[in-house]
C-alpha cells in the first residue's frame, strides 16, 4: 500500500521539475514545487512537510545550506537529495548536511518513487522501532536476534542488514541499487549476481515450510517483502 504524503520539490530544472511532480501527483502525493532555494527554505519551515525532495545545484541558496538550515528546526523530516552531481564525496555532503537519502539524475522514475515509499517507511530519528515484525518473523534490534514463530534463525552481519533494511520497508518495493547503496555501501552495480546470492541465501535461512515466502522477486525492478504477493 502506497503512503500518501505532502511533498515539497525544490528543482529549477523546469522539465524535472514537471516529471517529478507529474508522477508523484499521479501515485496520489500533493507536491508543491520551488525552483529558488531561499524562497524553499522559508516554505519549508512556514508549513509541515511530509517530505523534502531538494535539488543541490540551485539559485538564491544551494541545496547543502538550505538541508543545514532546516535541520536546525527540523531533524525528522525525511529528506530526499536529488542532483547530478554523483561522487562519492558529493553523496557523503549530501548525507552529512541532513540528508536521508542521494539519488543522481538521470534516474528511473520507479527509482525515485521507490526511495519516496523507503523514506516514508523509515522510523523518525528521534525513536526508532527496537522490534521489527513481519508476519511470523521478528527482529530484534537491541539483542541483534531474528525468530520465526519464536524459532531463533541465525544471520551473519550482512544477512542481518538485509533483513532489516526489507522489514523497514515491508510493502514497498525496493530496487537493487537502492540495497547496494544502503545496505553494502556500493556506489556502482557489480557485473555479477551479487544481491541474487545474498538474497537467495537469506531467503534459505529465514524460509519456514509451508509458511509464506516473505521477500518477492518483482521482475525487471526489485524486489519487495510482504505477505500478500
Amino acid at each position: 500500500m502506497i503512503s500518501l504524503m505532502k511533498i515539497l520539490l525544490v528543482e529549477d530544472d523546469q522539465e524535472t521539475a514537471d516529471y517529478v511532480t507529474k508522477a508523484l501527483s499521479g501515485e496520489g502525493h500533493m507536491v508543491a514545487c520551488i525552483a529558488d532555494g531561499a524562497e524553499a527554505l522559508d516554505r519549508s519551515l512556514a508549513e509541515p512537510w511530509d517530505m523534502l525532495i531538494v535539488d543541490r545545484m540551485l539559485p538564491e541558496l544551494d541545496g547543502l545550506t538550505l538541508i543545514k538550515e532546516f535541520r536546525k528546526q527540523d531533524t525528522a523530516t525525511p529528506i530526499l537529495v536529488l542532483t547530478t552531481m554523483s561522487g562519492v564525496h558529493d553523496r557523503v555532503e549530501g548525507l552529512n548536511a541532513g540528508g536521508d537519502d542521494y539519488l543522481s539524475k538521470p534516474f528511473a522514475m520507479v527509482e525515485l518513487s521507490a526511495r519516496v515509499q523507503a523514506l516514508s517507511r523509515r522510523p523518525l530519528r528521534i525513536g526508532p522501532d527496537t522490534v521489527l515484525r513481519l508476519a511470523d518473523i521478528e527482529m530484534d534490534l537491541i539483542s541483534r536476534t531474528v525468530k520465526r514463530c519464536g524459532a531463533p534463525i541465525v544471520l551473519q552481519h550482512r544477512e542481518f542488514q538485509l533483513l532489516e533494511y526489507f522489514l523497514r520497508n515491508a510493502n514497498s518495493l525496493v530496487t537493487r541499487t537502492m540495497l547496494l547503496e544502503q545496505v553494502f555501501g556500493f556506489s556502482f552495480v557489480p557485473r555479477t549476481n551479487f544481491i541474487e546470492s545474498h538474497i537467495s541465501r537469506l531467503r534459505n535461512k529465514i524460509s519456514r515450510p509451508g509458511g509464506p515466502e516473505l521477500i518477492h522477486t518483482i521482475r525487471g525492478s526489485g524486489y519487495i517483502a510482504s505477505t500478500s504477493l
